[in-house]
């Protein structure tokens, strides 16, 4: 009875998404991401100097709205590199290739921010649902599943000790009216955050919360699945 519940409300297609990313995926390329950023940073050291920002950066739209080449998204993000390649055996196909692409973000003051980042895939898979008449998702749905898989991802990544500080989610809801430069100052927001955290253990200090810089930076994105559940803010480090 409690299948045909969960069937019927839709609630195990984002808890299934999310458990299938963590373990398919980022419990296998999370742990060697440091090392990578590390190999990088030594032949370019000047690209990532902080090292706070050594993670990988999980954007995850509530829209769902993934793009497969993040310059079409916004164009102060553009493609530098792939980063240190990881080839595993993985259910039968042999040297399976899982790689990082490395990206540089212009910021308003035309300064520029190195990170790895990407998009979580799964949305794909919840937008691709919407517009299939068999999954009969609606839009509501589609992003109350949005909800559920970023708030079942986090408490799963907050869990995983081989991943801690080894990512950081970026979830965001985009502005009703098109904003050009919306995600590089989303990703940006992030990675000034980032860079005080580092300032902050090297002095010994708490860490400096900076004045925010989009719509979005002061209001707290309600992720609400139920009216049990406490609102949780947009900005998590997921650790």
């Amino acid at each position: 009875e409690m299948s045909e519940m969960s069937e019927r409300s839709k609630q195990n297609v984002a808890h299934g998404l999310a458990w299938s990313y963590y373990v398919g995926y980022l419990k296998i390329v999370l742990p060697r991401v440091k090392k990578s950023m590390e190999e990088f940073s030594r032949a370019n050291p000047n690209l990532l100097a902080c090292r706070k920002t050594w993670k990988l950066h999980i954007l995850v739209p509530l829209s769902c709205d993934v793009y497969d080449e993040m310059e079409k998204a916004d164009s102060n993000i553009q493609y530098v590199t792939d980063l240190t390649e990881t080839t595993l055996a993985r259910a039968g196909t042999k040297k399976r290739v899982y790689k990082h692409s490395l990206y540089a973000i212009r910021d308003e003051e035309n300064q520029l921010w190195h990170c790895a980042v990407e998009y979580a895939t799964p949305l794909q898979s919840l937008y691709a649902m919407s517009q299939d008449e068999c999954a009969a998702f609606s839009r509501e749905e589609r992003l109350e599943q949005a909800k559920l898989f970023y708030r079942t991802l986090e408490e799963i990544l907050k869990g995983s000790k081989e991943c801690a500080d080894t990512y950081r989610l970026i979830a965001y809801e985009e502005p009703k009216e098109a904003e050009t430069h919306f995600l590089s100052r989303e990703i940006v927001w992030h990675l000034r955050q980032e860079h005080h955290e580092e300032i902050a253990v090297l002095e010994g200090s708490p860490p400096h919360t900076p004045s925010t810089s989009t719509g979005l930076d002061s209001a707290e994105l309600n992720l609400q699945i139920s009216v049990s559940d406490l609102p949780q803010p947009l900005r998590t480090d997921g650790f």
